[in-house]
C-alpha cells in the first residue's frame, strides 16, 4: 500500500460525514501538526490539535487462538494517544465511560460502521461490546480535540461516533496482511520469518518502521505510529517513528501462524474488575500518566506485590502463587533481551500451560514491565480463579479468570 493513501483529508471522508463535522464542531483558523513546536504554544487550542499527547498508535491484532476476524486480515486493536515522548495517559474522563457503544454509532448514523466493526474490531477474550467500551474510555477520552466544549452542536456519544469513524478510516489504508504477502510472507504452520523480513515489508505501508510484537516467537500485534494535523476528527495523519515502545520479535525463527477457522465474536460469561485485552492495561479504576517502558525498576532483589482493586493484597512466594498471610519471596530480575527474567529460591520462573510457576525444571520466561507492573506479552494484567486469603494460595494465570490482580516490583 503506498505511503500517499495514509494521508486522509477532511475532503475525503464520506460526504455524510464530512456535513456532520462541519455543522458540529468549532472552527480552527489554522492547521497544527500534533507534537510540533506549534502544537505546544498557548495560543493553539486543545480542541484544534490534540495536546498534550500528539503521537498516534493505530494497533492490529492477528488472532489466532481463538481466531477473529477474516482469514486474510488483521484486525482492529485501537487508535492510541500518546504523549509526544512515548509516555501516555489513559482513562481520562470516568463521565465519558460510555457504554453500548453500538447504540451511540447508530444514534448517529453508522449502522454501517457497526456492522464492519463487528467482523474487523473483535477481541478474543471478550465481548465485542465490551472491548470498544474499553477502547473508547481507556484511550478514546484522553483525545484532547474530541472534548465536547470541542463542539458546537454537542449531543452526548457524538465524540465517541466521531473517534470510532477515523479509527476504522484508517484502519482501512493500512492493510497489513496484503503488504506482508507482497513480500512473501504468508500465514504458514511450517515456515518462519524473520523480523528483519517483516519489518522490510511493513516499512512499505507507511514509510515508518511499525512495531512488531510476538508472544513465543509468534507475530500476534503491529504498531503504526502516526501525528494528526488538526483535529483527530479531520482523519488527517503523517506517518512517524514511534516513540516509547519497541518491537519484542526475536531476529530469526518468528511465526505467522494461519488462522484455523472463519472468526467469530467471543463472549465472556465472568465479569472482572479490569477490563481486559490484550494491551499494555492498567486497571480501569486507576487513572495514571505511566511510562511504558522494557524493564522500569524490575532489577536486583525485590519482592512482587499484588494489587487486587486497585488494593494492595498480598505478595508472590517463592513457587510463583499468589499468597496474602505468608512472607513474600525474594525475586532476582536480571535484564535479558528487550526485558528482563525473574528467579526465586523455587528457581527459575516462566510461564509454564498459562500460569505463571518458579521452579528448577522451569524455563525462563522474559517479562517487561508496562507502567512499573510486571508485563507477560506486553500485558500487566494477570488472573486468578480464587482471592487468596489464610492458607490459601492462587495460581496466578495469563488468560482470563474471575479475578484479575497485577503485580509491582517492590526492591530490597
Amino acid at each position: 500500500m503506498a505511503f500517499a493513501a495514509v494521508s486522509m483529508a477532511l475532503a475525503a471522508l464520506p460526504i455524510a460525514n464530512a456535513a456532520s463535522l462541519l455543522n458540529s464542531r468549532a472552527t480552527c483558523s489554522t492547521t497544527v501538526e500534533s507534537c510540533s513546536s506549534a502544537a505546544s504554544s498557548s495560543s493553539v487550542s486543545s480542541c484544534c490539535v490534540n495536546k498534550p499527547g500528539g503521537q498516534f498508535l493505530q494497533t492490529q491484532f492477528w488472532d489466532t487462538d481463538p481466531v477473529t476476524g477474516p482469514s486474510n486480515s488483521w484486525t482492529i486493536h485501537g487508535l492510541w494517544p500518546d504523549n509526544c515522548d512515548g509516555t501516555y495517559d489513559e482513562n481520562c474522563d470516568s463521565s465519558r465511560a460510555y457504554t453500548d457503544i453500538t447504540t451511540i454509532l447508530q444514534n448517529n448514523g453508522k449502522s454501517s460502521l457497526v456492522t464492519y466493526m463487528q467482523q474487523y474490531w473483535q477481541s478474543n477474550s471478550e465481548s465485542t461490546e465490551a472491548f470498544w467500551e474499553h477502547e473508547w474510555s481507556t484511550h478514546g477520552t484522553c483525545v484532547s480535540t474530541l472534548d465536547p466544549d470541542c463542539y458546537t452542536s454537542y449531543k452526548t456519544g457524538l465524540e465517541a461516533a466521531d473517534f470510532f469513524q477515523v479509527v476504522v478510516d484508517l484502519f482501512q489504508t493500512l492493510d497489513t496482511y496484503s503488504a506482508l504477502s507482497a513480500a512473501g510472507i504468508t500465514p504458514s504452520s511450517t515456515k518462519t520469518y524473520t523480523s528483519a523480513q517483516i519489518q522490510a515489508a511493513l516499512l512499505k505501508v507507511t514509510g515508518k518502521a511499525a512495531v512488531i510484537l510476538c508472544s513465543n516467537s509468534e507475530l500476534y500485534q503491529v504498531y503504526y505510529g502516526f501525528f494528526a494535523n488538526g483535529p483527530l476528527q479531520n482523519g488527517d495523519f503523517v506517518a512517524s517513528t514511534i516513540v516509547g515502545d519497541s518491537s519484542n520479535c526475536p531476529s530469526s525463527g518468528v511465526k505467522y501462524l494461519p488462522k484455523s477457522g472463519t472468526g467469530t465474536s467471543p463472549t465472556t460469561t465472568t465479569k472482572t474488575t479490569t477490563k481486559t485485552v490484550n494491551e499494555r492495561n492498567i486497571p480501569s479504576n486507576i487513572t495514571t500518566s505511566p511510562t511504558s517502558t522494557a524493564t522500569g525498576s524490575f532489577s536486583g532483589s525485590g519482592y512482587l506485590n499484588a494489587y487486587y482493586n486497585g488494593n494492595a493484597d498480598g505478595c508472590l512466594i517463592s513457587a510463583g502463587t499468589w499468597y496474602t498471610t505468608g512472607t513474600c519471596a525474594t525475586y532476582t530480575a536480571t535484564a535479558s533481551g528487550s526485558g528482563f527474567t525473574l528467579t526465586s529460591s523455587k528457581g527459575t520462573c516462566g510461564v509454564v500451560s498459562g500460569a505463571f510457576t518458579c521452579g528448577s525444571g522451569v524455563s525462563a520466561t522474559v517479562f517487561t514491565a508496562v507502567s512499573g507492573k510486571l508485563a507477560y506479552n506486553g500485558v500487566s494484567t494477570f488472573y486468578a480463579s480464587v482471592v487468596p486469603t489464610g492458607s490459601t494460595q492462587a495460581t496466578v494465570y495469563t488468560s482470563s479468570k474471575t479475578y484479575s490482580v497485577t503485580f509491582q516490583w517492590q526492591s530490597v
